[in-house]
């Protein structure tokens, strides 16, 4: 299966900034979670009368919170507490993306969560490998394996709806904007 091949690498600034400020970004990093399960049932709202992109996103959904609740465990061990949540300024420029007409939108929508996916799993692999051997290293292992089939898992979804290359066009374009919006990114100890 091919995978989402990002354009524009995370700065070696921001795993060093997450890493001595692991208590900061895990908040962070269990909203993320929180909202991605809940960005899956939105999907299953909307498209009712696509069965396959309903069940997928059902288990989605549930292992994203999964995650969340995993994440919050480690939280509440470092005697940390959930935050109220924040607009992602990454996530947020990525939705403005989407074009306009249903069935473009519905591409977009799956390209979209599968570029984030995408980074997603490059930036907790990246974490994974700066951890010290530990509980905390093989957790960021597990979780980079998951953002990667994340991400397949909507690829596979846009090719199931749309044709192949019209998906791999858009899909390109939309890498070129993301690589744009991850070069503007201000480094803080989040997710994005």
């Amino acid at each position: 299966m091919r995978v989402i091949k990002l354009k524009q690498a995370s700065p070696a600034a921001w795993v060093t900034t997450v890493i001595n400020a692991m208590d900061a970004f895990l908040p962070d990093h269990a909203a993320a979670e929180k909202k991605a399960s809940s960005m899956a049932m939105t999907m299953v709202s909307h498209y009712p009368d696509k069965p396959e992109l309903v069940s997928a996103m059902i288990d989605l959904a549930l292992e994203e919170l999964s995650h969340f609740r995993a994440v919050v465990k480690i939280m509440h061990e470092r005697g940390l507490s959930l935050l109220p949540d924040e607009k992602d300024p990454y996530v947020n420029a990525m939705r403005e993306q989407p074009r306009v007409g249903k069935e473009q939108y519905l591409m977009d929508r799956l390209l979209i969560a599968g570029i984030i996916e995408a980074r997603g799993a490059e930036r907790f692999g990246l974490i994974a490998q700066a951890l010290p051997e530990g509980d905390l290293k093989r957790f960021y292992q597990s979780i980079t394996r998951s953002e990667q089939a994340h991400q397949g898992l909507f690829l596979q979804l846009a090719k199931q709806y749309f044709p192949e290359d019209a998906v791999y066009v858009r899909l390109d374009a939309l890498l070129d904007v993301e690589a744009e919006i991850v070069r503007k990114l201000v480094i803080r100890p989040a997710l994005h």
